[in-house]
């Protein structure tokens, strides 16, 4: 029989309290989503129900202001769009930087490192708002949807970079001697070979764009019916029958979560050797 040491019994302590930590808010917030408004307010430190309820999912798909189904369309379009935009960007520019030769790549390539450093937050939010005024896109997803097409991930980039750096350039080689040229050599050759890095940036894309809040909320202000389940959650709170729709909110953000842990789940393997594969030292 292997001897346990004490080492590795701290080391099952501290993961098993960090799993704790981590998992308790999203227990928390499927099982407030069973309780009675009544009891959220009047005992809201309790974990479990005294009774549990499905009314506050009934409520949230069927009612008017707070309508789920139309809340879910719109977060999934609009997080489709950008995860497979954002995919094709890293893996195109990841290709491009790794195998090609042309001049002021590494120029332009340390003007998007560059950026790496650089953060200016909510401060680019009303020139492109003016932007997208002038095309008139500025009421809808489909405005932020176009920002975010052509916005730059520069650490998915050298993930693909370092990833396709990673692969022997005989296979390019090859490629070129059966007649692919360099396109080709990426859809046929390379692409299919860049699972396991664009599982993990889809991912990464998927999380991201499904939980945004700011950008989502600011761009359908004046238009609810374009909002997305996240922007309709957080409205609750600041909406006329605040006092009143915490159970709804439990609801609605337990149904929010249910596709990033599908995701997650089905993406696990991929995703962890994504990550290790795509930080390979050039």
């Amino acid at each position: 029989m292997k001897k346990i040491k004490a080492e590795d019994v701290i080391v099952y302590i501290v993961l098993s309290i960090l799993l704790i930590i981590v998992v308790f808010p999203l227990f928390y917030t499927v099982a407030a989503s069973f309780k009675t408004n009544a009891e959220l307010l009047a005992n809201p430190g309790a974990i479990l129900p005294k009774s549990l309820t499905m009314d506050n999912y009934i409520t949230a798909w069927n009612d008017e202001d707070f309508n789920v189904p139309i809340l879910l369309k719109n977060s999934i379009y609009y997080t489709a769009i950008i995860t497979f935009a954002i995919v094709m960007k890293s893996a195109m520019c990841g290709y491009v930087f790794a195998r090609a030769e042309f001049p002021g790549k590494k120029l332009i390539f340390a003007i998007f490192s560059s950026l790496l450093f650089i953060h200016l937050g909510t401060i680019t939010v009303y020139p492109l708002f003016n932007i997208l005024n002038i095309i008139r896109l500025n009421r809808s997803l489909w405005g932020l949807i176009v920002i975010k097409i052509f916005a730059i991930s520069v650490v998915n980039i050298y993930l693909v970079k370092s990833f396709v750096s990673s692969l022997p350039t005989g296979l390019d080689e090859a490629a070129k001697i059966d007649g692919c040229n360099f396109i080709q050599t990426f859809f046929y050759i390379i692409a299919p070979l860049l699972k396991p890095v664009l599982a993990t940036v889809g991912i990464l894309a998927f999380k991201n764009s499904w939980n945004e809040y700011l950008m989502p909320t600011i761009f359908t202000l004046g238009n609810p019916s374009q909002r997305t389940l996240i922007a309709g959650v957080v409205a609750l709170k600041s909406g006329g029958t605040a006092a009143t729709s915490w159970n709804l909110m439990f609801a609605g953000s337990a149904i929010a979560l249910v596709p990033v842990l599908v995701a997650y789940a089905f993406g696990n393997r991929l995703f962890i050797s994504g990550l290790a594969s795509g930080a390979v030292k050039e």
